[in-house]
């Protein structure tokens, strides 16, 4: 049985497409600029989660355009600087990208069976940017299956063949495939396998007639300052009223609705007064000092780990300030049992990591490589741009596949070159190019050992050659 949108769900959609109701602002100055802060630190990674929507799901003459809702798009190549979809994106699984729309149905996806030493999964992300869920190598194995993923209204009848269900909390949601990719020479097996990557609305893998059609989305374009400016509140409402609102949240929703913030309803910045309209931006200036203060203290000295800032609303636990920070640092970040992402902002003597000042080297002692059951991967990024680092080599990482053809210590371990200047001939196969400025390198770890989780492991530091 599939059962038809609920007349709540319909509802909601009414008021996210009249442009009549709106909440009133009703806070004073003061309170509105808390409130501001508040609600642009929870905001922020809904906001930028839909700027990858409508690039890879909306804007279909657009260069990062992907696929509809409910299809799947595939990139077999390795990424380049070129690719700017997201920010610190992964250069060692092509990635693959459906954007589901369950309001009508839940979608189902078929994974094919791969090769056991080869990694894949399925990341599950709603519209919070929270990972509700995974498919693939860690949690279904590498056999393939068939596996429903469900909006939170959905109570219809399970099909026998599907393997698991899987509900998501919002009706807008995403699936982010990684496929391994071994090298170049790999390209054409990873498209094989993205090609047995299949989607299908329920109704048509059950062979039943579908649901009656939901409204259609007017999807607003994007602006420059959507992230960065009381902007946000009007994107933010727009994507809320894709997802009921949960019961732990229900008096910061409060809250919000005295600045004009609630689901569904249309943000009239326009019609704010200068007062309220400085207290907004004020709150939202006093957001990213507490985040740069936060990763200062916190993640640049290793105290808060990546690993804590992306998961489950249950791991997340609604640390807003947590969730913004994965989003501002890379969105889309995998949780800490698939993936340990590990951060190089700064050097050994705690300043930002520059190309233009210094050379780096990174030792690993003999023995004491990073810990992964799948692999792991070291990539370069510029901390101008948050992408990929052009160079002339094209290396834009160094990975556990690339061991063979590394120069290990005269004692076994193993030390990398992070620079911008070329280093002699003999020393380039260790060698990752820095830009000529600030950068910033993260160290994944694909299924990490439990020595990492429990601190057994340690993180070899970044030294800058004098």
């Amino acid at each position: 049985m599939i059962r038809k949108p609920t007349r709540l769900l319909l509802a909601s959609l009414s008021i996210l497409l009249s442009s009549g109701a709106w909440a009133d602002f009703t806070a004073t100055p003061s309170e509105a600029r808390a409130i501001a802060k508040e609600a642009y630190l929870y905001g922020f990674p809904v906001v930028e989660m839909y700027k990858t929507l409508y690039t890879q799901a909306v804007d279909k003459g657009g260069a990062n355009f992907k696929a509809p809702f409910n299809r799947i798009g595939n990139t077999a190549q390795v990424l380049t600087p070129k690719d700017t979809a997201f920010v610190s994106p992964n250069a060692d699984t092509p990635y693959s990208f459906v954007w589901m729309d369950l309001r009508r149905e839940p979608l189902v996806l078929t994974l094919p069976k791969i090769e056991d030493n080869r990694y894949y999964s399925v990341q599950l992300i709603d519209l919070y940017t929270q990972n509700f869920a995974y498919l693939g190598t860690r949690s279904t194995g590498n056999n393939g299956g068939h596996y429903m993923i469900a909006g939170p209204d959905w109570k219809g009848q399970q099909p026998v063949d599907i393997d698991r269900v899987v509900y998501s909390e919002s009706n807008i949601a995403y699936a982010l495939y990684r496929t391994q990719l071994f090298d170049e020479k790999d390209l054409g097996k990873v498209k094989q396998i993205q090609s047995g990557y299949k989607v299908q609305p329920l109704s048509s893998y059950v062979k039943q007639a579908a649901p009656a059609n939901v409204p259609k989305v007017q999807w607003p374009k994007p602006t420059a300052t959507m992230s960065d400016s009381p902007q946000l509140f009007r994107y933010l409402n727009f994507m809320l009223a894709f997802a009921a609102p949960q019961d732990s949240e229900k008096d910061l929703l409060a809250r919000f609705a005295k600045i004009g913030v609630a689901p569904g309803a249309p943000f009239k910045f326009n019609q704010l007064s200068a007062e309220q309209r400085k207290a907004l931006e004020d709150g939202i200036a006093d957001g990213k000092a507490e985040f740069a203060a936060f990763k200062k203290d916190k993640i640049d000295t290793h105290q808060v780990s990546n690993g804590d800032l992306y998961g489950s609303r249950d791991h997340l636990n609604n640390n807003y300030l947590y969730r913004y920070a994965g989003a501002n640092m890379g969105i889309f970040g995998t949780s800490s049992d698939e993936t340990a992402y590990l951060s190089y902002f700064v050097d050994s003597e705690g300043k930002p990591a520059n190309g233009a000042r210094h050379s780096y080297t990174l030792h690993f002692n003999k023995d004491q490589l990073p810990p992964a059951d799948a692999f792991w991967s070291l990539t370069m990024y510029s901390a101008k741009t948050q992408q990929l680092v052009p160079n002339h080599k094209k290396r834009y990482l160094i990975n556990s596949r690339m061991l063979p053809s590394l120069k290990r210590d005269a004692d076994g371990g193993l030390t990398l070159a992070l620079q911008h200047h070329e280093p002699p001939k003999a020393e380039q196969s260790n060698w990752l190019p820095a830009p000529p400025g600030p950068f910033y390198a993260v160290l994944r770890i694909y299924l990490p050992k439990p020595e990492v989780g429990s601190g057994q492991w340690k993180l070899p530091p970044l030294t800058p050659l004098k």
